[in-house]
């Protein structure tokens, strides 16, 4: 059983667009990161009990301005509701289903499935980069483009064109959820070469 109690402070990634993670804890070494399926609006409350386990994870965060009749609050959202990540390993995941709130492990089936690191690296990017960030629908096609400058350079993605500003959009294909955020129309080329013109192939997303 995990035994670790290391009290470890939650970082705040940035100013505009934040996110909560343990970057450097050792026990887990090198686990595989897993998807936790969060009881609603328990986010919050499940990564400061994983941080009071000694658990690396990450909750990704957005800000979100509701207007009232006669004010606007700003609120700090989950970019994917109902979804943390947390790193450890699988062989000894019972202190992590234990937890109050978390409901499973994210997975095929019955079977547990690790997150592409390579698509957890660019949310992460992204929450830290200080860009106005949002969650966006899933998207299975479209041109994908590599960010050469700017915050996010070596982050991929689907360029998707809302008139102005564009977005780049990018996945977490085992939750199918997305996110999007606003970058300069000159930070972005092909991954590879298209037949096409290139302005042709960039997605029109409807409001």
């Amino acid at each position: 059983m995990h035994k670790s109690k290391r009290s470890v402070k939650l970082v705040k990634l940035n100013e505009t667009n934040r996110g909560y993670m343990t970057p450097a804890i050792p026990p887990c070494g090198n686990s595989p990161w897993f998807a936790l399926r969060i009881w609603s609006q328990k986010e919050k409350l499940v990564a400061a009990a994983l941080e009071s386990k000694g658990y690396e994870h990450f909750l990704p965060l957005y800000r979100s301005r509701r207007r009232w009749s006669d004010r606007v609050k700003e609120f700090e959202l989950p970019l994917f509701p109902g979804y943390l990540f947390c790193r450890f390993d699988l062989n000894n995941r019972l202190p992590i289903l234990v937890t109050p709130g978390v409901m499973l492990i994210v997975g095929i089936g019955k079977i547990p499935v690790p997150v592409d690191e390579r698509e957890l690296a660019a949310i992460q990017s992204i929450v830290g980069s200080g860009l106005k960030t949002e969650p966006w629908p899933y998207l299975h096609v479209g041109q994908k483009v590599r960010i050469e400058r700017g915050s996010l350079e070596g982050v991929e993605g689907i360029l998707v064109a809302l008139k102005k500003p564009q977005r780049l959009v990018v996945s977490v294909t085992i939750l199918q959820r997305s996110v999007a955020v606003e970058i300069d129309e000159d930070w972005a080329c092909p991954v590879s070469p298209v037949a096409q013109p290139y302005s042709s192939l960039v997605q029109k997303a409807t409001a």
